[in-house]
C-alpha cells in the first residue's frame, strides 16, 4: 500500500473515518464550484466516490490519494492519478487531479501533493505521459498545472457538463528511474 510523505503531508488509502471531512469538502459550492456542473456531493455520493477511488486502486494499480496534514491529522482532500474515462478523446491517458478544502487553500499544499502524486506516477508506476484538465476559469488549478510543468495540450468541452475546459500535458523527465 502506498503511503508518501512530504514535508507537510500524508498521502495514503482511504479510510472510513474520512468519509464525513470529504462530505463537508464535497458539499461546499467553492470546493465544487470547477467540478463537472457545479453540483455539490452529500454523504452518499462521496462515499460511492470514494468507493471507486478505493477501486481505481485495484484495477488501475495507481488512485487518488487521501490527503493528511502531518502537523495536525485533518484530512485536507485528495490528490492522485486516475483514467479520465469522462474524456473520451484524451484516452489513453493517466489525469492528475486535486481538491482541497477551502480551509486549505492559498498554502502550497495542492501543490506539495500533486507534486508527489505525480512523482509516484512516473518513478513508481512507470507512466510515461501525464495529463491534468480544469475548466476555462480555474486559474487556481492552472497555476498548479504550470508549477508542475504542464502545458496547455489541447482545449475541447467537457461532454457531460458542456464546461469548455483545457487538457494540461507533461510527459515523465528523462531522469527518471523506472526499472523495477
Amino acid at each position: 500500500m502506498p503511503l508518501i510523505l512530504t514535508p507537510r503531508l500524508v498521502l495514503r488509502r482511504w479510510r472510513e473515518s474520512d468519509i464525513a471531512p470529504m462530505t463537508a469538502i464535497n458539499s461546499d459550492p467553492d470546493v465544487m464550484r470547477w467540478i463537472g456542473d457545479g453540483s455539490v456531493h452529500d454523504e452518499e455520493q462521496t462515499r460511492s466516490t470514494m468507493a471507486r477511488w478505493e477501486h481505481g486502486w485495484e484495477t488501475e494499480g495507481f488512485g487518488l490519494f487521501a490527503v493528511e496534514v502531518r502537523a495536525t491529522g485533518e484530512l485536507a482532500g485528495f490528490t492522485g492519478l486516475s483514467v479520465p474515462h469522462y474524456l473520451p478523446e484524451v484516452l489513453p491517458a493517466v489525469e492528475i487531479g486535486w481538491r482541497l478544502g477551502r480551509s486549505f487553500w492559498g498554502r502550497g499544499l495542492a501543490t506539495e501533493a500533486a507534486r508527489a502524486a505525480l512523482d509516484f506516477g512516473f518513478a513508481d508506476r512507470g507512466l510515461e505521459r501525464v495529463v491534468s484538465i480544469a475548466q476555462v476559469g480555474n486559474d487556481a488549478s492552472e497555476r498548479i498545472m504550470n508549477k508542475l510543468g504542464m502545458r496547455v495540450e489541447r482545449a475541447t468541452l467537457d461532454p457531460y457538463c458542456g464546461r469548455a475546459i483545457r487538457v494540461h500535458a507533461l510527459n515523465a523527465p528523462a531522469t527518471v528511474d523506472r526499472s523495477p
